[in-house]
């Protein structure tokens, strides 16, 4: 049952950051990128510490050092894609970012020697196909911004998988909570230092701001942590690939992007992947067995 329950709140997850896609195009009229992360993170923060404040008894030296290492990760892979989306084209960065999908699995296999799963290997790479066909335009051009790019997914490679790790001895909650902070606090001190303190108080760029604050980033992030308590962190990469999938289907119904059949494809990629790495095709041995009798 957990199991399903993880699989559920990560698809939320996904939902809420395809969405997020809209709320950033918009946000991104009146802030600063930086300011943007700074913003975000901070309205996580204060509202999970006011929500969960009684939760924070139980803050311990361990919680404290793993969800500051969540939070350095969660800025600095957010902080190498905004900087490259500034060098390279918004398709190319949404598909070297979603390459994180396919990394994770070797960062268990190459740090804790831990067997990589051909199934979930097969879905992630499934993903990364389905996500090329969805948004990237055939260009061979290497540049500096999607270097700065793979150097994002990295970064969130790195965070699903500690995500993982982590959440399967410290609370969720708790842990959600110090990553925020950690990530607020980076963010307004890069503020600080690039001299971005006029803020716009336009409804406009606000109510964005808002979104992304309250959806795309408390309670999402706060549901991709308790979700990895029950789920493993390369399956755990590849169900939150599905934003992109999700952006497309946002973009369509609220930007009125037209939809192409290069785009439903990609989607069934992307569906296959995660119906691969889930299911293990433990239906197909069956429908054999039986066909074998």
């Amino acid at each position: 049952m957990f199991k399903y329950i993880g699989e559920i709140l990560l698809i939320l997850t996904a939902i809420i950051w395809g969405s997020g896609f809209v709320a950033s195009a918009v946000a991104l009229d009146h802030y600063s990128p930086y300011q943007i992360l700074a913003g975000r993170f901070l309205i996580g923060a204060v509202i999970l510490s006011l929500i969960f404040f009684k939760k924070l008894n139980k803050l311990k030296k361990s919680t404290l050092i793993k969800g500051a290492v969540l939070g350095i990760f969660l800025y600095l892979a957010f902080a190498l894609q905004t900087v490259g989306l500034q060098f390279t084209t918004p398709s190319k960065n949404a598909f070297l970012t979603a390459v994180n999908v396919v990394i994770v699995p070797f960062i268990g296999f190459l740090l804790y020697k831990r067997k990589i799963d051909l199934y979930e290997l097969t879905g992630a790479v499934l993903a990364i196909i389905g996500i090329a066909v969805l948004s990237l335009k055939l260009s061979s051009d290497v540049n500096v911004g999607d270097l700065l790019t793979l150097g994002c997914a990295v970064g969130f490679a790195f965070h699903i998988f500690y995500t993982a790790k982590f959440v399967k001895t410290e609370d969720p909650v708790v842990l959600t909570i110090v990553q925020m902070v950690t990530a607020a606090i980076i963010g307004c001190i890069v503020v600080l230092f690039r001299g971005e303190t006029s803020f716009s108080m336009e409804t406009e760029g606000m109510v964005n701001l808002l979104y992304l604050g309250i959806f795309s980033t408390t309670i999402a992030f706060l549901m991709q942590t308790v979700a990895q308590k029950y789920i493993t962190e390369t399956k755990a990469a590849i169900i939150l690939a599905t934003e992109s999938f999700w952006g497309m289907v946002f973009s369509v119904i609220i930007l009125s992007e037209i939809m192409t059949g290069r785009m439903i494809i990609g989607a069934l990629l992307i569906l296959l992947a995660i119906l691969i790495s889930e299911t293990k095709m433990e239906f197909m041995k069956k429908d054999k067995i039986k066909s074998l009798t």
